[in-house]
């Protein structure tokens, strides 16, 4: 009989992108998505710390499914993402019935934790890695009209704003294999998808380095470009400090590059900017 993970996923997307990650890795040990919370033997919960809001309405929804667990306690319930990270201490004392704590870069490591929850231990993970990109994990998307898709091209942000929590809960900028990402763009026109969302905490300042050859984010934004002028491409989000000529001009000479920016630009105040640490 196969096993089923039920998840909810809060925040940005980043938190959709790694959603897909997850069911992916949990699908090769037997899981099924299910839409149905109390139909699950897992349930996942990604989290956003990003506002207060969103961490208010996780604490919410964790008395819903405590509702769920009195009635099955052999359900396994999970906290992951940034929240996770974030407040891991905090949930861990004050919610018994969490049974797994995971932040963003563990989530190739859930069927161990999941395994240990099962037999009836806590299970946390919550160690920032340098590397992880889940470059070769392909992504499952349970939930999608198949035409649009968000790709993941980098994790992370070096950028210390002096208001943002980012930083902390997803650790430094590390940019994925460009080639990992042309095949998975790839793969999605070749089931129809007509528009993909390049995606990361600060996408313009990718960078993949490999030798002495250096792939920046207007060439990746290009060779995605040129895989097929029939898909429309968008990127988000952006820093200002990061955006070069070289990119606007990228975006001028193809037409499938969609004619929009996702520019964060916080204030027209330089006074208030270098209190906000934006560099700009």
């Amino acid at each position: 009989m196969d096993k089923k993970v039920y998840i909810e996923t809060y925040g940005c997307q980043m938190n959709v992108a790694d959603s897909e990650v997850v069911v992916s890795v949990l699908k090769d040990q037997g899981y099924d998505v299910t839409g149905k919370m109390d139909e699950a033997d897992l349930i996942l919960v990604n989290t956003c710390s990003i506002r207060e809001n969103a961490e208010q309405r996780i604490w919410g929804r964790l008395k819903v499914i405590g509702q769920v667990k009195r009635k099955n306690r052999e359900v396994v319930v999970g906290l992951i993402g940034c929240m996770a990270e974030r407040l891991r201490e905090k949930i861990s004392e004050r919610e018994q019935l969490v049974d797994i704590i995971a932040g963003p870069d563990s989530y190739r490591n859930l069927p161990e934790l999941v395994n240990t929850a099962v037999s009836g231990r806590k299970a946390i993970n919550v160690k920032l890695l340098k590397e992880e990109t889940y470059s070769d994990i392909a992504p499952l998307r349970y939930d999608t009209n198949n035409v649009t898709a968000f790709v993941s091209i980098m994790r992370g942000c070096n950028n210390m704003c002096a208001y943002c929590v980012v930083p902390y809960v997803r650790g430094a900028e590390r940019s994925r294999d460009p080639d990992s990402i042309v095949k998975e763009i790839t793969d999605l026109t070749g089931k129809g998808y007509r528009e993909v969302t390049l995606i990361g905490q600060n996408v313009n300042s990718y960078r993949w380095q490999k030798g002495e050859s250096s792939t920046g984010f207007p060439e990746l934004l290009e060779r995605v470009a040129l895989l097929n002028p029939s898909l429309r491409v968008r990127f988000s989000t952006s820093h200002p400090k990061d955006i070069s000529d070289k990119l606007l001009h990228t975006i001028s000479k193809h037409r499938n590059i969609c004619r929009h920016i996702h520019l964060p630009a916080q204030s027209g105040s330089n006074r208030i900017l270098n209190l906000m640490n934006r560099e700009y």
